[in-house]
């Protein structure tokens, strides 16, 4: 019997360029507190969260995305022709059917390249890019495009107390490509959807279509949510860390999914990270943006000039599922 042939394999991918695109329009705390019964005072306490970009009519999930990794693809020098697959991580895109990712490569030019959707929420860029890795070292495709989208003000209702003042709109990419030497660690992920209904949407499109009623928007279980978070991140991270064959001591960044300011302190305090680990705090001018959080923090310390190629840091998504999944990777 005759032997399959396999590509070629790569020792290893890593991440050659990053992108963000953040919509114009800032909106701060008290324009928030137009629609519900709180503060400027109250939600910086209990999230952080200053400000958020919210996305205007002609910024959806897909231009957000292709002005994302339009800027990944020219930090990394690479050519649409070389793009062999589109990871688009989102929650908020609202079309079921056809998926976005076709969209954005075809936009990019990235007309050969394989393209699908992945809906694991806030911890989807993270998915994504352990998918990316795998299919770059496979040798599946040489060049993949990862991408967080979001438009989270279609899915959210304005006057809910509980969601409305924490998500924000945006976008960031990453360009993964192959490597001598491993720069994408092992990736730790799982799930529990046990607790599927602490982070969901309030009703269905069977709903919709059968009844007289509301869109669909998400709600939240913020007390359950907080302390399953403040439990999981530390413990996916101590696990990617050792996956790694790291210590705490080595991560210059840490760059958790950006949900509320106090998950991310009480994580970083659980793990006591080193005193010059830089901790990502995108979430107090962004909020909470889903799958593009952790990509768009990582594009703002970058761009801060703290840190240098190589550097390693730490990356942990969580959210809806509940999902989650965490990694340590090379900064290009």
């Amino acid at each position: 019997m005759m032997g399959l042939r396999v590509p070629e394999r790569s020792p290893g991918s890593r991440i050659l360029g990053v992108g963000a695109y953040r919509p114009t329009r800032v909106v701060d705390n008290d324009e928030i507190c137009a629609r519900i019964d709180s503060s400027d005072e109250w939600i910086r306490r209990r999230s952080g969260i200053v400000s958020r970009r919210i996305a205007g009519p002609g910024e959806s999930v897909v231009s957000m995305a292709v002005d994302s990794a339009r800027k990944a693809m020219a930090q990394a020098g690479t050519d649409p022709a070389e793009v062999g697959m589109v990871l688009l991580a989102t929650m908020s895109f609202l079309e079921q059917a056809p998926a976005a990712a076709p969209r954005v490569a075809h936009l990019l030019g990235a007309r050969s390249a394989g393209s699908l959707d992945i809906g694991a929420a806030c911890s989807g860029f993270c998915y994504a890019l352990g998918l990316a890795d795998s299919l770059v070292r496979s040798g599946d495709a040489r060049t993949v495009l990862v991408i967080g989208s979001e438009k989270m003000s279609d899915i959210i209702d304005p006057d809910d107390r509980g969601t409305a003042f924490l998500f924000g709109d945006g976008a960031g990419a990453v360009v993964v490509g192959p490597s001598d030497t491993p720069g994408i660690g092992p990736v730790v992920w799982g799930s529990d959807g046990e607790r599927h209904h602490v982070i969901a949407h309030d009703r269905t499109w069977l709903d919709v279509r059968d009844t007289a009623g509301p869109w669909p928007t998400l709600r939240m279980a913020g007390p359950e949510v907080f302390r399953w978070a403040t439990r999981a991140v530390p413990e996916m991270s101590r696990q990617a860390l050792e996956k790694a064959g790291l210590e705490v001591a080595d991560i210059a960044a840490f760059i958790p999914h950006q949900a509320n300011a106090r998950i991310i302190d009480a994580a970083a305090t659980s793990l006591r990270l080193a005193p010059h680990t830089v901790v990502a705090r995108d979430v107090v001018t962004a909020g909470n943006t889903s799958a593009a959080s952790i990509p768009l923090a990582m594009d703002e310390l970058l761009s801060q000039g703290t840190l240098s190629s190589g550097d390693l840091a730490l990356l942990a998504g969580f959210g809806a599922g509940l999902a989650h999944a965490a990694q340590v990777v090379a900064l290009p």
